[in-house]
């Protein structure tokens, strides 16, 4: 069987995360992120480039884990896709827009500090094991997250 694999994206969270709700009432979560951007000299150096900004969505109930969970300056890493869409733009033309749908987001391991503590699963609860199960909450006060690292 093939290795399944997605677009992914990575950067830090440049605004405050907005939840809202859509008309069919899904949770959408928005965030403007930032990406950093390298040129490798000649002599292996690199310089810094100026940061792109991007907008990211998250839909449903990852939407609303990741609103609990997310904050300004954090690192992330995310997989889904891009989609375009069109804006009016300001002489009445139509612009075209891009953001990233994220269908899974997380904090980015070499950027972030932080612990995990986790608790056995019982034999009785299929559930214990936090998969697709909405009380399972690994950023609760049983895990401790500190500042992202270089921040």
């Amino acid at each position: 069987m093939a290795i399944h694999t997605q677009q992914s994206m990575s950067g830090y969270i440049a605004s405050d995360p907005q939840l809202s709700y859509t008309e069919r009432g899904d949770a959408r979560l928005y965030m403007k992120v930032g990406q950093e951007h390298y040129r490798k000299e000649v002599d292996g150096s690199f310089t810094q480039l100026d940061a792109t900004f991007h907008d990211l969505v998250i839909y449903r109930k990852t939407a609303e884990r990741a609103h609990a969970r997310f904050a300004k300056g954090d690192r992330f890493v995310a997989e889904g896709y891009t989609r375009e869409y069109d804006l009016p733009g300001a002489a009445g033309e139509k612009v075209v827009g891009e953001e990233f749908i994220a269908k899974k987001i997380g904090h980015d391991l070499a950027r972030t500090r932080y612990a995990v503590e986790r608790t056995r699963p019982t034999t009785s609860d299929p559930l214990s094991t936090g998969i697709d199960d909405p009380t399972h909450d690994v950023a609760s006060p049983q895990a401790a997250f500190s500042a992202p690292l270089g921040r």
